[in-house]
C-alpha cells in the first residue's frame, strides 16, 4: 500500500490515471515537464470532466535547475458587463451557483497553457501542440470508461443540474447518469480541441474558435462575451516564498489561497511539530489550529491581488509567523469562522529528467461548473465568479474586471539537501491543510511520499459536495486519537476510511542523485506513470 513509485528519466502523477499517462508519453517522446503538463492537462479535462475542464482556471508553480521558480496566473476575470446592478436587475440576493448567470467570469486554463508554452520554448521545447492533445482528442472522440467519481457526482447533481442548458445532452445518457465502465465520449469537445491543436491556444480568445464560444455564450445568454475573450491573458508572476528550516517553499500568489498553505507550514516550523508522533492527536491539533489562523489572514485580506491592502509575501516574515504561531493553544481548540466553501479540482504534478519541475492546478470550481455546455464547442464553462460577493463591502465583492478569490495552489518545494517537491491536491478548504499533512510527513518526519498520501487525513471545514464547517476525520485514526482531538474541544465528525472529501492528493520529490519518486491517492482514479 505505501510502495512509492522510482524512476530516473521522468515521472507523471494525476488523479486519472490516463492523464498520467499522456504526460509520460510526452517524455518518451523528447518533451519536457511543461509539454507532458499540457498533455495531462487536455486529457483530464476529457477524461474527469466533473472536475475540471477548458472552460476553467488553471495555476502553475514552476521550477528549472538554476533559474528562479516562476508562476503562471491563468484564472479569468469577472466580465465587464456584470455587476450588482447586474445581479439586482434580475432579483439575485447572492450571485447564482449554476444556470447561465453564474457563467461571470473568462475562463484562463487555455491562455496558461499558452503561457507555459512560451516558457516551454525557452527550454528548447518543440513538440508541436497536434501532439501535446492527441490523447485529449482521441479520449472525447473514441471515449472513456466511465469512473465511479464521475457517476457519483452526476447522481448527487442530477437535480439541480439535468434542467440546464446542454448539460443532459452531454452528460447523462437517456436522462440518467451514465453506469460505472460505460463507454463516454464527448464528440463536441473533440473537434474544439482538433481546432486548438490546429489553430493554437490563443484562438481559444481571440480566432475562430473565440467566435464560436462567443456566439455560444451570447446565445446562453451569459455575461461574458467576445470582447471579455479577446481581452484576456494569462500572467507570469513571481510566486510567494517561505524560509522553512527544510528548504524553501514556494506557491501561487493571491487571488489564489497559496499564501494559506505557506502561512500554515511557517507557523508549524516555528512550533517544533517534529516533536511529536506523525498522526498523533497533538500533531493534528497543532496543524489545525495553524490552519485556523491562516484562515484569518485569508478572510482578512487575501483577494484580487489588485485590490489588496498589504503585501501578502510580508505574511510570510519572522515575525508576523511568530505572533500567529504564539495564538495557538496546544491544550485547547479556538473557535473560528466559517470556511469558503466547496471547489471541483485536480492537481497534477510533473518532473523530467533534467530536473525541470511542474506543479499545476486545474478546475471548474464546484461539480460541472456553472452546469452548462456551450453547445457548439460541448465546452462547460466555470461558476468560479458565484464566489464574488454583491456586499460592495466585502473584500471579495463583485466588479467589472475583478479576479475572483481561488481555493486554488500548486506548491513546489525545493528542499536544502536538494531535493525537488512537487505536491497538492483538490478539495477547498483541504488544499492547504492536505498540502500541510503531505509536506510534513514527507520532509519534516520523513515518510515515503506514497506513505504520506496514503495514510488518514483530516479537513476543518468544507469540501466539494460538503457543507458542515466540523473537523472531519478518516475513520482510520487510532479511537484515542480521535478523543484526544474531542477532549481538546474539536467538533469531530468521522468519514469512511478512504473519503475522496479528504481530497485527491499527489506528490513528487527528485533526489540529487536524479531519482525521482512518486505517490498517488488511493481516494482517486490517479496513477503515478514514469519511465
Amino acid at each position: 500500500m505505501f510502495q512509492t513509485a522510482q524512476s530516473t528519466r521522468g515521472m507523471a502523477v494525476a488523479p486519472h490515471a490516463l492523464a498520467a499517462q499522456a504526460a509520460v508519453s510526452i517524455l518518451r517522446n523528447g518533451g519536457n515537464a511543461i509539454e507532458a503538463m499540457i498533455a495531462a492537462a487536455s486529457t483530464i479535462a476529457v477524461v474527469y470532466p466533473h472536475m475540471n475542464g477548458i472552460g476553467g482556471d488553471g495555476f502553475w508553480t514552476i521550477s528549472s535547475p538554476g533559474q528562479p521558480v516562476v508562476a503562471i496566473e491563468a484564472c479569468g476575470p469577472a466580465a465587464a458587463g456584470v455587476s450588482t446592478d447586474y445581479y439586482g436587475l434580475r432579483g439575485c440576493a447572492s450571485i447564482p451557483t449554476r444556470g447561465p448567470d453564474a457563467a461571470n467570469t473568462v475562463a484562463g486554463t487555455v491562455g496558461g497553457w499558452d503561457e507555459a508554452l512560451a516558457i516551454s520554448r525557452s527550454w528548447g521545447g518543440k513538440l508541436p501542440i497536434q501532439r501535446l492533445l492527441e490523447d485529449a482528442i482521441f479520449y472525447a472522440e473514441d471515449g472513456i470508461a466511465v469512473t465511479a467519481s464521475q457517476r457519483s457526482s452526476t447522481v448527487k447533481k442530477l437535480g439541480e443540474l439535468a434542467h440546464l442548458p446542454g448539460f443532459a445532452e452531454t452528460y447523462l445518457i437517456e436522462g440518467r447518469a451514465p453506469e460505472v465502465g460505460s463507454r463516454f465520449t464527448q464528440p463536441r469537445l473533440a473537434e474544439t480541441l482538433r481546432s486548438l491543436a490546429g489553430e493554437g491556444f490563443d484562438s481559444f480568445y481571440r480566432g475562430r474558435l473565440a467566435r464560436s464560444i462567443a456566439d455560444d455564450l451570447e446565445a446562453l445568454e451569459c455575461p461574458v462575451n467576445g470582447l471579455d475573450l479577446s481581452a484576456y491573458r494569462a500572467r507570469t508572476r513571481v510566486p510567494l516564498t517561505l524560509e522553512h528550516s527544510a528548504g524553501h517553499l514556494y506557491n501561487m500568489t493571491p487571488p489564489t489561497q497559496g499564501l494559506v498553505s505557506l502561512i500554515i507550514l511557517g507557523i508549524l516550523d516555528r512550533l517544533k511539530i517534529d516533536r511529536f508522533k506523525p498522526d498523533s492527536a497533538e500533531y493534528i491539533h497543532f496543524v489545525v489550529e495553524a490552519t485556523k489562523q491562516a484562515f484569518s489572514v485569508r478572510d482578512r485580506y487575501i483577494t484580487d491581488p489588485d485590490h489588496m491592502k498589504i503585501d501578502p509575501q510580508s505574511c510570510l516574515t519572522g515575525a508576523f509567523l511568530e505572533d500567529l504561531a504564539a495564538n495557538v493553544r496546544p491544550d485547547a481548540a479556538l473557535p473560528w469562522g466559517k470556511g469558503k466553501g466547496p471547489g471541483d479540482t485536480i492537481w497534477m504534478g510533473v518532473i523530467d529528467g533534467a530536473g525541470r519541475a511542474v506543479s499545476f492546478i486545474q478546475s471548474i470550481y464546484h461539480e460541472f461548473g456553472s452546469g452548462i455546455v456551450l453547445p457548439q464547442t460541448g465546452i462547460s464553462w466555470q461558476n468560479r465568479g458565484c464566489s464574488f460577493s454583491l456586499d460592495p463591502g466585502h473584500l471579495n465583492a463583485l466588479h467589472p474586471g475583478k479576479k475572483p478569490f481561488h481555493t486554488l495552489n500548486p506548491a513546489l518545494a525545493l528542499l536544502r539537501d536538494g531535493r525537488t517537491m512537487v505536491y497538492g491536491t483538490m478539495g477547498g478548504d483541504g488544499q492547504p491543510q492536505t498540502q500541510a499533512a503531505l509536506f510534513t510527513r514527507y520532509a519534516v518526519f520523513g515518510q515515503g511520499i506514497q506513505q504520506a498520501i496514503t495514510a488518514p487525513r483530516w479537513l476543518l471545514g468544507r469540501t466539494w459536495g460538503q457543507e458542515s464547517d466540523s473537523l472531519k476525520l478518516e475513520s482510520r485514526f487510532a479511537p484515542e486519537t480521535i478523543e484526544a482531538l474531542r477532549a481538546l474541544g474539536h467538533e469531530v465528525e468521522l468519514l469512511e476510511s478512504f473519503d475522496e472529501q479528504v481530497g485527491h492528493a499527489g506528490g513528487l520529490a527528485r533526489h540529487p542523485s536524479g531519482v525521482i519518486e512518486g505517490g498517488f491517492d488511493p481516494r482517486s482514479d490517479g496513477g503515478v506513470a514514469a519511465f
